[in-house]
């Protein structure tokens, strides 16, 4: 059975340096933090060593849909929905003229509906205290469960292709990208949306992090605490945000004359079978999964001109990160650039792989690597090359034939995938 071709055709973005794909894109050529102090909630009420992360600012889910329906949705949600009318609206795609059995909504998340979740749990504990009989809001469970964002996409367009999620850490919206790859190629889908979404600066989500020492404590200067790859590292900042893809099958793009960004050209899934939080030290699953995405790409390592980096700036998951593109591309891993976005966005946890696909398919369209920003000269870990070309602080030009996109998440969930330029 010969495989159909997918293409990228539309992209939406809320993220903490831009509520829009241009306005993402903008900002993450210019190099521009998304972190600042924490004001989803006081932290001044509260004992904790972190207050502070990547929050989206200005964002009105009334653009996108009925504010009296948006209460019945938690804030992931919310990036969700509008990430994927962003998309859809950018694909250019006639709906009322399209088979809708045949398109499809696979979204990731890592977290789901946590500060949701968290609010009802403080009103249950309320009443206890009070002796009250127990109540919470009848949207509850719909608003905490992970899956109900893409069910509620293809409400919203009467999309009824397959629709699920995935949840694998911070490997959730990649593995959603993966498996809409997948359902396209073997012809169950024509279109499929695609991608994730995450929003757990919560309470509980930033002590949760806190106290396992994955987050960075530099509360004096938030907007330089990811720094990826610098010897200076101590954790990731929590993002938030989603991100969205449509994926369609190359001939029904065609037929109806659309905007091609890139070509998916491959994609790799692994385990480390290590660590519930650690990468294997040596790079090992991260190796492998590279390797699996070439070769399901037909491509030699020659063929990849930029990554973008999982790259979230803890201690050890730089480290094995580096060595596992060393073993994998071999002396042409210098000849290569290599960025981490979430030195400007911040870890979006599940929806981190969606974020970062749309930053490497607008690498391969134009031809630009976004910088890892927040290093500074002499800032080095004995354990990192800096022979390789990590873009520190500044965007470059280059021509990127093909872009690779990493994201590892807790469990040792390794996923990747390629996009490559489209040539008809």
């Amino acid at each position: 059975m010969e495989l159909k071709r997918v293409v990228v055709t539309g992209l939406g973005a809320v993220t903490p340096i831009g509520n829009n794909v241009q306005d993402f894109w903008n900002n993450a050529i210019a190099g521009v933090s998304g972190a600042g102090p924490i004001t989803n909630y006081d932290t001044s009420t509260i004992l904790t060593k972190v207050t502070f992360g990547c929050e989206v600012k200005g964002f009105d889910i009334a653009q996108y849909m009925d504010r009296k329906e948006s209460r019945k949705v938690d804030k992931y949600g919310h990036f969700a929905i509008a990430s994927a009318v962003q998309a859809i609206r950018d694909s250019g795609l006639d709906l009322e003229n399209e088979d809708l059995d045949h398109i499809g909504v696979i979204m990731g998340f890592g977290m789901g509906g946590i500060e949701s979740f968290e609010e009802g749990i403080t009103s249950l504990n309320e009443l206890k205290k009070l002796g009250q009989e127990l109540k919470v809001t009848p949207f509850f469970v719909p608003r905490i469960i992970g899956s109900i964002a893409s069910g509620l996409i293809s409400i919203m367009f009467k999309l009824r292709g397959p629709n699920y999620c995935t949840s694998s850490a911070c490997a959730s919206s990649t593995h959603a990208i993966i498996d809409a790859v997948n359902l396209i190629r073997l012809g169950k889908a024509n279109v499929i949306v695609t991608g994730g979404s995450e929003a757990a600066l919560t309470d509980s989500g930033v002590c949760g992090f806190s106290v396992m020492h994955a987050l960075s404590t530099r509360n004096d200067s938030p907007e330089t605490a990811s720094r990826p790859m610098s010897g200076s590292r101590d954790g990731f900042v929590l993002g938030e945000g989603g991100g969205c893809l449509i994926l369609e099958e190359y001939e029904h793009a065609k037929a109806r004359g659309a905007r091609i960004y890139a070509e998916v050209a491959g994609w790799g899934a692994t385990a480390d079978a290590y660590h519930m939080t650690a990468p294997e030290p040596e790079g090992t699953g991260a190796a492998r999964v590279m390797r699996e995405a070439l070769q399901d790409a037909g491509m030699e390592p020659s063929d990849v001109d930029y990554i973008n980096m999982h790259g979230t700036s803890t201690p050890l998951g730089d480290i094995a990160e580096c060595k596992a593109i060393k073993t994998v591309f071999g002396d042409y891993a210098y000849k290569m650039n290599l960025s981490s976005t979430k030195s400007m966005t911040g870890h979006l946890l599940g929806g981190a792989g969606a974020i970062e696909a749309v930053a490497s398919v607008l690498a391969v369209k134009e031809n630009i690597v976004p910088p890892t920003i927040n290093h500074e000269d002499g800032d080095n870990d004995e354990n990192i090359d800096y022979n390789l070309n990590f873009t520190f602080n500044k965007a470059q030009k280059r021509e990127i034939r093909a872009a690779l996109s990493n994201t590892f998440g807790f469990g040792g969930h390794n996923s990747c995938i390629i996009f490559k330029k489209f040539t008809d």
